[in-house]
C-alpha cells in the first residue's frame, strides 16, 4: 500500500497537502496525475516530491488513497469511492467532500475537503485503475521487484502491516490480473528487475517525462521552458586526437551513443570542373542556368562538410533518448536499468519533433562554427514515409531513434581543436574534466593519415575488425528477380505513372553468438566493424550509432538536408556512381570521371532528383529563394566517383522546421519522382521494408540547426537477445539500389548494386551473393 502512518493508530488529522489553499475564483477543471504501483514501490515519496515541484508554478492538491480504502479488504471499494466522491466532483470544478477512513476504529472518520486546484496528484495502489483513468490526464506507474517492495514496506510500517501483507497483495493480484495499469501508464518509473531505492533526481526526471505528454504539455510549459533554457559549459582544447580512441574512451561503454564522423572526402577542384553543357533542362528547371552550375567547384562544397565530427551519448543528469514505432513515441530518462523513467504516448514522429526541436532558439556556442550546440542525434528510418504521403509499412525496428546529448565533444578538423560541451548541471564539470583527459590521452603519439583518418599510436591495434570467417550474405532478390523488377519499373514509367524509380534490395547475413560455430563465424563487434569501414571508405557523412542492440555503421557521402539556425536550407543529392578500380592509373581514373560527368543517363537521373528536391524545399521556403548552385559535379571518394548537385533555399519566417524536414522526407534520391506515386510502386516491387536504409542520420541542434545524411553504404547490425531463437545472434543487413529510368539496362542496374555493395562487403571479407 502507500505510507501507512494513518493505519497505525487513531485517525490522523488532515495533512496540509490534502487541502490546498481555498480557491475562491471561478470553478476550474484540474489536471489529474495518478501515481500508482504495488505496495512498497515508492509511490508516496515520489508523489509528495512531485506535488512540491509542481507547486512552484501552480496550486496542487495531493490525495492519498490510503485515506480512502475502507479497511484491509477495501482496495476495490476504495477505487470506487475515489471515483465517485473525489475525482468526479473535482473534474466538474467542484470541491470534493469525502470521509477519511479511521483505521483504528474501522469506520469512516472525519470529513475532508479537497478543492479543485490546478493539479490533483492522486497517489496509492489503484490510483491508475481503469475506473479512475477516465478522470486522469496521466498515470505514473512505479515499478519495483516484489521482494524489495515487501522489505521496504515492512521496514517502513513495522508490525502494523506485516499481518496484512499477503491479504492486501492478493487483492492487488486480482485487480491487476484484469487491469494492466503498467501497460496503460503514460510514465513508468523503474524496470521490472530494478531493486534499488529511487535515486536522487528521479522526481525531476518524472516531471520532465510528464512535460513530454501532449495532455500536459501546455500546463507544464514553465518546466519545459526552464529545462530548455539551460546554458552550455564549454571547454576548447587545442588538439588533434585519434578519433577512434577518443570515442572508445568516452562512449565505448555507452549503451546509446552517436558518432557523426567527418572521416573526409578526397575531392579536388578539378573533380568539379564539369559544367551542365548539354544537359536537358526541363521547363520546370528554367532557373538552373549554366552559370549556376559553373560557379562552385565541388571542393568548395565538400570540404566544409568534412570539417566537424560530433560524438555524444545520452548520459548525464539531463540526457535522454527517444524511439518512435508506428505512431507511438517513447522517451526515456536515465539509464536502461534499474531506474529509468519512460514516457510513452501516441503522436506522429514529426509532430513530436516539432515540439522537441522545431522551435529551438538556443544561442550558438561562441566561436564554434559548427551548427551543433547539443541536442538530438540519431536516425530516421525510411518507413516514416507513412507521415509524408507514403503507405504504412512495419519496419520491424523502431522507425526513428534519437538521443538527447546533454554532453558531447565536437572535433574541428580544420583548426585542430576539440570543443567539449555540457549543459549546466551538477555533473557537467566532472564530465568536462574527464573528456579533456581523454583528449589529452588520445593525442599522444597520433600521426596524420590520408582522408583525415588518424593512425593509432604504438601499441594500439590498427586492424580492428576481426571475424573468424567472413559473413555469408544472401540477397532478397536474385539477379534475374532484380532485373525483372527493373523491367517492371520501366513498365510503370512507360505507363506514365513515374519518371524515375529508385529500386533497392537487401543483403542479409546472420552470425550466431556463443563463441562461434563449426563454420567459424563469430558475432561482429559493431564499433570495430565501423572502424574498419571508415578506414576503407572515408566519407564526409560517415556515422556510427548504437541504440542498445541496434548498431549502424555508415560511410555515406551524401547530405540529405542541412538547415542552418538562420533558415538556410541545402540538399545535395547523389545520382550517378562509378567504382574506382584499385591499381588504376591517374589517367584511367580521370577517364572514369569524364565518362560519368558526360553520361546522359546519369545526368537525366540526377536532374530528375534535383527537380524533385527543388519542389520539396519550396513548400516551406521563401518564394524565389530556391536555386541550384551546383549541377552535375563529380566528387571522388576512396572507392567510388559520384555525380552530385546542390539545391539551396531559405526557410520562410514562421515556418515549421520539422515540417520542412518532413516535406523533403524520405530523401528524394532514394525514392524517385514523383515521390508519392513512386513510393507506392516501390512498395509493390520491393515487397519488404527498408528500415534504417534510405532514411537519414544526423543531428537536430538546440540552436534550431540540423544536418542529416542519406543512409547509404551502411551496414545495420541487429543483436538479438541471448534468450531468443538465434541465441544471441547478430543480424547484418546492407541495403543497395539504383535509379531506374526509361533507358536503363537491367543488367547494368544489377551491376550498379554490386558496385555499391563492394566496399562494405570487401571490408568484411565477404562477396556479393551468387545468383
Amino acid at each position: 500500500m502507500c505510507g501507512a502512518s494513518s493505519r497505525s493508530g487513531t485517525s490522523s488529522s488532515p495533512a496540509p497537502e490534502h487541502v490546498p489553499s481555498a480557491h475562491h475564483g471561478p470553478a476550474r477543471t484540474p489536471a489529474v496525475i495518478a501515481v500508482d504501483g504495488r505496495s512498497g514501490a515508492g509511490k508516496t515519496s515520489l508523489a509528495v516530491e512531485l506535488a512540491a515541484a509542481l507547486r512552484t508554478h501552480r496550486t496542487v492538491a495531493l490525495v492519498h488513497l490510503e485515506d480512502v480504502y475502507p479497511g484491509w479488504d477495501g482496495l476495490a471499494a476504495g477505487i470506487e469511492r475515489c471515483a465517485a466522491g473525489i475525482l468526479a466532483p473535482l473534474r466538474r470544478g467542484e470541491a470534493a467532500r469525502w470521509r477519511a477512513w479511521d483505521w483504528a476504529a474501522g469506520i469512516d472518520g472525519e470529513e475532508r475537503v479537497t478543492e479543485p486546484a490546478d493539479v490533483v496528484v492522486l497517489e496509492g495502489v489503484g490510483a491508475g485503475a481503469a475506473r479512475l483513468r477516465a478522470f486522469c490526464d496521466a498515470v505514473v506507474w512505479v515499478e519495483a521487484e516484489a521482494a524489495e517492495r515487501k522489505r521496504r514496506a515492512l521496514e517502513r510500517d513495522g508490525e502494523t502491516y506485516a499481518p496484512h501483507w499477503d491479504r492486501w497483495a492478493a487483492q492487488e493480484d486480482v485487480w491487476l490480473a484484469d487491469d494492466d495499469v503498467r501497460a496503460a501508464a503514460a510514465v513508468v518509473v523503474g524496470s521490472a528487475g530494478g531493486t534499488p531505492d529511487r535515486p536522487e533526481g528521479s522526481t525531476e526526471q518524472v516531471l520532465a517525462a510528464l512535460t513530454e505528454l501532449p495532455a500536459l504539455r501546455d500546463l507544464l510549459a514553465p518546466e519545459r521552458s526552464e529545462r530548455e533554457s539551460a546554458g552550455v559549459v564549454v571547454r576548447r582544447v587545442p588538439a588533434r586526437p585519434d578519433a577512434e580512441r577518443l570515442f572508445a574512451e568516452l562512449f565505448g561503454d555507452s549503451e546509446h551513443a552517436v558518432w557523426l564522423d567527418a572521416s573526409d572526402a578526397e575531392v579536388t577542384p578539378s573533380d568539379a570542373e564539369v559544367t551542365p553543357t548539354g544537359a536537358e533542362i526541363t521547363p520546370s528547371d528554367a532557373d538552373v542556368t549554366p552559370s549556376d552550375a559553373e560557379v562552385t567547384p565541388s571542393g568548395r562544397h565538400a570540404r566544409p562538410r568534412s570539417r566537424f565530427s560530433i560524438m555524444a551519448d545520452d548520459g548525464g543528469q539531463l540526457g535522454r533518448r527517444m524511439a518512435h514505432r508506428r505512431g507511438t513515441n517513447e522517451v526515456v530518462f536515465g539509464p536502461a536499468t534499474p531506474t529509468p523513467v519512460t514516457a510513452t504516448f501516441p503522436s506522429p514522429f514529426f509532430r513530436w519533433l516539432d515540439t522537441a526541436w522545431g522551435h529551438a532558439t538556443a544561442p550558438a556556442v561562441p566561436d564554434l562554427d559548427c551548427g551543433f550546440a547539443l541536442g538530438w542525434l540519431g536516425y530516421l528510418g525510411y518507413e516514416l514515409k507513412r507521415e509524408c504521403g507514403g503507405t504504412d509499412v512495419d519496419a520491424g525496428l523502431p522507425d526513428a531513434q534519437l538521443l538527447f546529448a546533454a554532453r558531447a565533444v565536437v572535433l574541428d578538423h580544420a583548426n585542430g581543436e576539440v570543443w567539449v560541451l555540457a549543459l549546466e548541471s551538477s555533473d557537467a564539470g566532472s564530465w568536462i574534466d574527464r573528456a579533456s583527459a581523454a583528449i589529452d590521452a588520445g593525442t599522444d603519439g597520433v600521426t596524420s593519415a590520408p582522408h583525415g583518418v588518424t593512425s593509432a599510436p604504438h601499441g594500439v591495434t590498427s586492424t580492428p575488425h576481426q571475424v573468424t570467417s567472413a559473413p555469408v550474405f544472401a540477397a532478397r532478390d536474385s539477379a534475374a528477380a532484380y532485373m525483372a523488377k527493373v523491367s517492371a519499373a520501366q513498365a510503370e514509367i512507360a505507363e506514365g505513372n513515374t519518371y524515375e524509380v529508385c529500386l533497392t534490395t537487401t543483403l542479409e547475413a546472420t552470425l550466431p553468438g556463443g563463441g562461434g560455430t563449426p563454420g567459424g563465424q563469430t558475432a561482429v563487434v559493431p564499433l570495430d566493424t565501423y572502424r574498419a569501414l571508415r578506414r576503407r571508405s572515408p566519407a564526409p557523412f560517415a556515422a556510427f550509432a548504437r541504440f542498445g542492440g541496434l548498431s549502424i555503421a555508415s560511410t555515406s557521402p551524401e547530405r540529405f538536408l542541412a538547415l542552418a539556425a538562420d533558415g538556410a536550407l541545402r540538399a545535395e543529392p547523389i545520382k550517378g556512381t562509378r567504382r574506382r578500380r584499385p591499381g588504376a592509373s591517374a589517367e584511367e581514373d580521370a577517364g572514369v570521371v569524364r565518362e560519368l560527368a558526360a553520361n546522359p543517363k546519369d545526368r537525366a537521373e540526377n536532374l530528375m532528383i534535383v527537380d524533385l528536391l527543388r519542389n520539396d524545399l519550396s513548400h516551406h521556403a521563401v518564394p524565389g529563394s530556391v536555386g541550384v548552385s551546383r549541377l552535375f559535379a563529380v566528387e571522388s571518394y576512396a572507392t567510388v566517383h559520384q555525380l552530385v548537385s546542390t539545391i539551396d533555399a531559405r526557410l520562410r519566417p514562421g515556418a515549421s522546421r520539422a515540417e520542412a524536414v518532413a516535406a523533403a522526407f524520405p530523401p528524394g534520391s532514394m525514392t524517385g519522382a514523383p515521390k508519392i506515386s513512386t513510393m507506392e510502386i516501390l512498395d509493390r516491387l520491393e515487397a519488404g521494408p527498408r528500415g534504417v536504409y534510405s532514411g537519414a542520420i544526423g543531428y537536430f541542434s538546440r540552436t534550431g540547426a540540423a544536418d542529416l545524411s542519406v543512409v547509404i553504404r551502411t551496414l545495420v547490425m541487429e543483436h538479438t537477445d541471448a534468450r531468443a531463437a538465434h541465441d544471441g545472434a547478430t543480424r547484418l543487413t546492407l541495403g543497395v539500389g539504383g535509379a531506374v529510368v526509361a533507358d536503363s539496362d537491367p543488367a547494368d542496374e544489377y551491376e550498379e548494386i554490386r558496385t555499391k555493395a563492394f566496399a562494405v562487403l570487401d571490408t568484411l571479407g565477404s562477396v556479393f551473393p551468387a545468383s
